[in-house]
C-alpha cells in the first residue's frame, strides 16, 4: 500500500528515502513522487530544497549512472540515449561522458571478451553478429571495426 504524500514533510521524507537507496535525477525523482500521490507543487519545493542542501545532484547522478552502465558493459552511445530518455540535458550528458575518464575502447574489448571469448570472427556472418551485439551495447562502428580487425589502440 502506498501512502498519499499530501504534506511537505511526507514528500521530503519519501524523496530522501529514494535518494538513500541510490542517486536519482530530478525528472526521475519527480516521476516516482508523483506515482506515490504527491502534488507537483510540493514535489518542486522539496526537490528545490534538497538541491540547495546538496542532497539532490544531477552531476552526481550522471557520474553514478555512467559508471554503473559502463561497468555493465554498455558504451557511450547507449548510455547517452538512456540518460536522454530520463530527461537529462544533452550537454550535461556529454560533459559527464567526457569527465568519466573511462577508456571506452578498453570497455569495448572487455565486453567483447566476455561475450565472444576473444574469438575474432572467421567469416562475414560472424563479424556481422559480433558487430550487431556491440553496436546494440552502444559502441561506435569505428571502434567495433578496429576491434574486429584485430587493431589495438
Amino acid at each position: 500500500m502506498t501512502a498519499i504524500l499530501d504534506n511537505p514533510l511526507a514528500v521530503r521524507r519519501a524523496a530522501m528515502d529514494l535518494l538513500a537507496r541510490r542517486e536519482h535525477g530530478r525528472v526521475e525523482l519527480t516521476r516516482k513522487l508523483r506515482k506515490r500521490g504527491a502534488p507537483q507543487e510540493l514535489i518542486e519545493a522539496a526537490l528545490q530544497r534538497l538541491s540547495e542542501e546538496g542532497l539532490l545532484s544531477e552531476a552526481r547522478y550522471l557520474e553514478s549512472f555512467v559508471a554503473y552502465r559502463a561497468r555493465a558493459g554498455y558504451g557511450p552511445q547507449r548510455i547517452r540515449e538512456e540518460l536522454g530518455q530520463r530527461g537529462l540535458e544533452r550537454g550535461d550528458i556529454d560533459q559527464a561522458l567526457r569527465e568519466s575518464a573511462i577508456d571506452w575502447f578498453e570497455s569495448l574489448r572487455e565486453t567483447w571478451q566476455r561475450k565472444f571469448a576473444g574469438q575474432l570472427p572467421m567469416d562475414a556472418r560472424e563479424r556481422a553478429r559480433q558487430g550487431r551485439f556491440l553496436a546494440y551495447r552502444g559502441y561506435s562502428l569505428d571502434m567495433i571495426g578496429r576491434l574486429l580487425r584485430g587493431c589495438d589502440e
